[in-house]
């Protein structure tokens, strides 16, 4: 098989017991797997939750904390725990692991995001295995990725892996709850995931994770908006993550709809980037940016509105509707001055305009729809 770039997702119920606690038979069937995919020769980055479920116990907690301190404090011990068992495990097969834990703040700020992807891109190039999990002892309630497995999503799409596949207890996608519902049935194979999907799916999770299928739907929805075809599933023994590459999995199969892989300057324009202002341009520009794959000049935008710097992302609007976001070649006043300079000139005047946006740095609103929905 062709060398691929696989992310490997695994869940908190996937790696310990109803206790709590680490299963090292569960942790060491994973990384046999993991080691089986990497020996024929594929580039694996792990995503692994399980750092709060592996500490709670540690903090005298019966069950797994509600409070964000209690979660933080308890990923805290948990972290070193999960790392170390890992470490251990990994040793048997001389695999160097390298553990890296993100907040959704590295992925909003424009110069982190682009270290984690030069970080995670060395790591690979030198042989060592990436073991990514969210930094929650730091992390703040609105800038959490939600779980694990929107994490997964992302970092697939980031670092352009040609597989994710998501580990969990079930083994794939129902029509409904197979627990309850005696009619259920699995999918083999989605095409698209719809809202309609998601909204049905059931978001209650187990004991010790945060996320149900909602959650993997929705992460499995961008990851596949970004070009990466999607697993979700679970498996036993060693060739279980070989067998989900190869098509022979125990689980859901989805797949990807973006023809063409978002690059990652323009996955961090719509998916993390903050607009910093508005640009509105004439029926001209609207056509050239939109239909012929131009760039924004100057001579096209009718006003702005806002405070902004180059390098900066901007909202830009046609004559009736938001376009579209970009990151702007010019701050707002030099803008400002060029649509002053354009709009007091003679009209028989030939006057040059400046680049606002790059195509390079554009995303459509009919992108952003598709990997945001």
């Amino acid at each position: 098989m062709q060398k691929q770039r696989i992310v490997v997702k695994i869940g908190s119920s996937s790696l310990t017991n109803e206790k709590g606690e680490i299963d090292q038979e569960k942790l060491g069937n994973h990384v046999d797997a993991l080691a089986m995919l990497r020996k024929a020769n594929h580039e694996v980055i792990l995503v692994t939750s399980g750092a709060v479920a592996a500490g709670f116990r540690g903090l005298g907690y019966s069950s797994r904390p509600v409070t964000l301190k209690g979660r933080q404090a308890a990923a805290a011990i948990g972290q070193s725990l999960l790392i170390q068992s890992y470490l251990e495990k990994l040793s048997a097969y001389d695999i160097t692991a390298a553990l890296l834990l993100l907040t959704r703040d590295d992925f909003s700020n424009r110069e982190r995001y682009r270290n984690a992807y030069a970080t995670i891109t060395e790591l690979l190039d030198r042989g060592i295995l990436p073991i990514i999990n969210e930094n929650d002892t730091v992390s703040i309630a609105e800038l959490t990725f939600g779980d694990n497995d929107m994490l997964s999503a992302l970092v697939s799409g980031f670092i352009h892996a040609d597989q994710l596949i998501i580990l969990t207890d079930i083994n794939g996608i129902y029509s409904g709850n197979p627990k309850t519902d005696p009619s259920a049935y699995k999918y083999e194979f989605i095409q698209k995931i719809s809202n309609e999907m998601i909204q049905a799916a059931d978001s209650g999770g187990s004991k010790v994770g945060t996320g149900g299928m909602k959650s993997k739907l929705m992460a499995a929805k961008t990851a596949t908006s970004l070009g990466i075809p999607v697993f979700i599933g679970h498996g036993k023994g060693p060739d279980k993550l070989i067998q989900a590459l190869e098509g022979n999995g125990d689980g859901t199969y989805i797949a990807s709809h973006s023809k063409v892989p978002i690059n990652t300057r323009k996955q961090w324009i719509a998916l993390h980037s903050e607009s910093t202002g508005k640009i509105y341009i004439d029926q001209g520009a609207e056509e050239a940016i939109s239909q012929r794959g131009s760039s924004l000049l100057s001579a096209g935008v009718i006003k702005s509105s806002g405070t902004f710097e180059k390098g900066d992302v901007v909202e830009v609007y046609g004559i009736h509707d938001l376009l579209g976001k970009g990151e702007v070649s010019c701050s707002s006043v030099e803008l400002n001055k060029e649509i002053k300079r354009y709009l007091e000139r003679d009209i028989n005047e030939i006057t040059p305009s400046i680049e606002v946006i790059h195509r390079d740095g554009w995303v459509s609103k009919h992108k952003m729809g598709e990997v945001l929905s």
